[in-house]
């Protein structure tokens, strides 16, 4: 098991509902998906990815838990901003209410919404970069505060990859990122072999090249794009 895969999947789910050894049936099998369900949604298999949170969902229905529902739905929804999938996460929403304090603060966190969020209800990771965020919103709440870019050294401390990602997608909803965080969101991505964030992100970095008119790092960019899109054809050939 690979701890950058298994890293929300615990947090989310067996932190949350563990017993002690040994695990119950329906709490090991739904583990064992959710892990299955992130590997393939961040290498791009979309099929696969569906297939085996649908059977994660099956596995927590058999408790009668909505509040593990949502957890999962949760996950759901960190992957994806991750991935700068930016969605409305209906699935969570539907059960928020049933949600933990700890997985409210979670959801907030991962849509950008940091204004008033307590970062004590958040995992250790997070907590820095959301203190110094906040810091500057508390003396000036107006545009011009959300206005500036600047480097976030927090992203760099974060050790787990999919963390890093998770918490690059939630601040690229509240401001612009400036270079060197793209970058290390790309790297991050391309790192792990994570198609489906690194093809999202290299968006992300190709498109700032082209504003600022940096006419050969595009071209680079563009580059590293294209063999990614190739790959598939590629395999398909005799």
């Amino acid at each position: 098991m690979n701890k950058f895969l298994s890293l929300m999947t615990a947090s989310l789910l067996i932190s949350g509902c563990a017993s002690g050894p040994p695990a119950p049936e329906w709490q090991s099998q739904a583990f064992a998906a959710l892990e299955r369900y992130t590997s393939a949604y961040l290498s791009g298999n979309t099929r696969v990815a569906e297939f085996e949170f649908e059977r994660a969902r099956g596995e927590i229905a058999r408790t009668g838990r909505p509040d593990l529902m949502a957890r999962i739905e949760l996950l759901r929804c960190a992957t994806q901003v991750a991935s700068l999938e930016l969605t409305s996460c209906d699935g969570y929403q539907a059960l928020a209410g049933d949600a933990p304090p700890a997985e409210q603060a979670y959801a907030s966190f991962i849509r950008g919404q940091w204004a008033g969020l307590d970062a004590t209800r958040l995992p250790q990771h997070y907590q820095a970069l959301l203190k110094r965020a906040q810091a500057p919103a508390e003396r000036n709440d107006g545009p011009a505060a959300m206005a500036t870019a600047h480097s976030h050294g927090e992203l760099h401390q974060m050790q787990d990859p999919l963390a890093r990602l998770v918490a690059a997608g939630a601040l690229i909803q509240r401001e612009p990122l400036v270079i060197t965080d793209t970058d290390l969101a790309v790297e991050t991505a391309s790192g792990q072999g994570w198609r489906r964030p690194l093809l999202a992100w290299l968006g992300v970095q190709l498109k700032h090249h082209q504003t600022v008119g940096n006419a050969a790092a595009a071209a680079g960019i563009q580059r590293r794009i294209d063999l990614m899109l190739q790959k598939t054809e590629t395999r398909k050939a005799p």
